[in-house]
């Protein structure tokens, strides 16, 4: 029963993160609240953490604590009817299927980069 709860809080936290992404570009956003929603989004979706994670408790520390209560400001300072729709924007781009064909390009463009690199490795080393 928790997993299920747990897994559907992140479900909700990334449609929201992604709200906050169309949120931050629209420009029926108060500015402010454009400001904390493009922060919130960048911190979330980047790959690159505010406190690195491998530093005892305090790494998880903007992921689990600063993040979520980052969302809830930004949430606070867009109006209900405007995050509503943000909402069901995200919806849709969540739903969206994902493309096979894209996919398989960028897996072959990836072999084709990672090819030279590991030929000049094997020859340069052996």
């Amino acid at each position: 029963m928790a997993l299920h709860q747990l897994k559907c809080w992140a479900r909700a936290l990334k449609l929201d993160v992604i709200a906050l992404w169309l949120a931050a570009r629209d420009d029926r956003t108060p500015p402010f609240a454009k400001v904390v929603a493009a922060s919130v989004a960048a911190l979330a979706l980047s790959p690159i953490d505010l406190i690195p994670d491998f530093i005892p408790i305090l790494g998880y520390l903007d992921d689990l604590i600063i993040v979520p209560l980052g969302i809830a400001l930004a949430i606070r300072l867009i109006p209900p009817a405007l995050m509503a729709d943000f909402r069901s924007r995200a919806a849709l781009i969540v739903q969206r299927p994902e493309s096979g064909i894209v996919m398989t390009l960028i897996i072959m463009l990836w072999l084709c980069l990672s090819l030279p690199i590991a030929i000049w490795t094997w020859r340069h080393f052996n």
